[in-house]
């Protein structure tokens, strides 16, 4: 079995650089191929990595060593680049989204299985071990059924500026299609598939080119509903973000669109408790209950009984960077087991890639516009 990996990655921008530094942790990965339509940036990236320039990205194709793309470009051009790069005969992983359309998505998806290729997009959230603990306290209901939800995203646009093509939707396909994916795919991970009931985007006053900077979704599960807001008008400095699961027994936040940091409320009886503190590890516990005996509440015309009601931080923000690019190492890691043995199970395939798109296009198309 072959025990090297040889990537060729089209679009040299900051983020390619990183996803390269956490894709080479992978023992048996190198990068031997670059291409960019910038020959300055392409070409010193290129020379970082010791790799080969390639200025239009067709070259890159031509070359038989490359056996995996990742396509790292503005959205409207991920199907283009993916299709040809699949129809070259490479594996591909793209970053978000798949496309620009679930058509698309689609087409891509065909195409790889028919010719027996890796096609995967970057969704990494649930890469992230508290993707994991959130997935097993839904799971085993430590905390009673879900209720209600939200991921609040207060995020920057300093770095964008007015002619950036984030804000166009030809180019980006709009908050929801270029970045609420990764969302729509983490709390599907969680409650499985949920539908898009309704949709708002609002479009920045006072300039006079068309830019929506700020949307929403509400996404019905089965058990309960979920809000999703996106804001793209902050300085760097307050770029922050929130998510929240209600249960009946208590709630869970987390910090962070790569959440790192976690704080859980709740009631719990004691055999609970020592499981949450095994799985979460180190964390500080504070109870707020005065005794130790058993207690009885009603919730949801419901007898609930338990031993404490506590809160359990864990994490701090500092993680952020380095859990980002671990979760990139273990994505690659995970498509390359494929690669080599397609009965292994990956974490994410191409499903998700589409299933997300769907959710972010229905959301575009029937939201109301401000």
């Amino acid at each position: 079995m072959k025990n090297t990996l040889n990537i060729g990655i089209i679009g040299a921008g900051s983020f390619a650089a990183f996803a390269a530094a956490a894709f080479l942790k992978v023992e048996g990965v190198k990068i031997i191929a670059v291409s960019d339509i910038n020959k300055n940036t392409g070409s010193q990236f290129a020379n970082q990595l010791n790799a080969q320039f390639y200025p239009e990205y067709e070259k890159l194709l031509e070359d038989k060593l490359v056996e995996l793309v990742y396509v790292a470009t503005p959205p409207f051009l991920h199907y283009k680049i993916s299709k040809k790069s699949l129809s070259a005969g490479r594996h591909v992983i793209c970053e978000k989204p798949a496309a620009l359309k679930s058509s698309e998505a689609e087409e891509l998806q065909a195409l790889a299985k028919e010719t027996d290729l890796l096609y995967v997009v970057n969704l990494i959230q649930r890469y992230n071990p508290l993707y994991n603990l959130v997935k097993y306290i839904i799971d085993e209901k430590l905390m009673g059924n879900f209720l209600h939800g939200f991921f609040e995203n207060y995020a920057s646009d300093e770095n964008l500026n007015e002619a950036h093509w984030f804000w166009d939707q030809q180019k980006s396909g709009g908050i929801f299609i270029e970045h609420a994916v990764h969302f729509f795919d983490l709390f599907g991970g969680w409650l499985g598939k949920g539908e898009v009931v309704n949709a708002l985007q609002i479009r920045r006053k006072n300039i006079e080119k068309e830019i929506y900077d700020r949307v929403q979704a509400s996404v019905l599960y089965d058990d309960g509903i979920v809000n999703f807001y996106h804001g793209f008008d902050q300085p760097k400095i307050l770029d922050r973000q929130e998510m929240r699961l209600q249960f009946e027994r208590g709630e869970i936040t987390l910090y962070e669109w790569i959440p790192v940091r976690m704080k859980l409320h709740g009631l719990f009886t004691n055999i609970q408790l020592e499981k949450l503190k095994e799985l979460i590890g180190p964390s500080s516990v504070s109870k707020c209950s005065n005794d130790d005996a058993a207690k009885k509440v009603k919730g949801r015309f419901t007898e609930i009984i338990f031993d404490q009601e506590v809160t359990i931080e864990s994490g701090n923000n500092d993680e952020k960077q380095n859990r980002y690019q671990q979760m990139l190492t273990d994505m690659l890691a995970d498509q390359w087991k494929w690669i080599k043995n397609k009965d292994h199970q990956r974490i994410i395939t191409d499903e998700n890639a589409i299933e997300s798109l769907r959710m972010a296009e229905r959301s575009r198309k029937i939201s109301q516009r401000f």
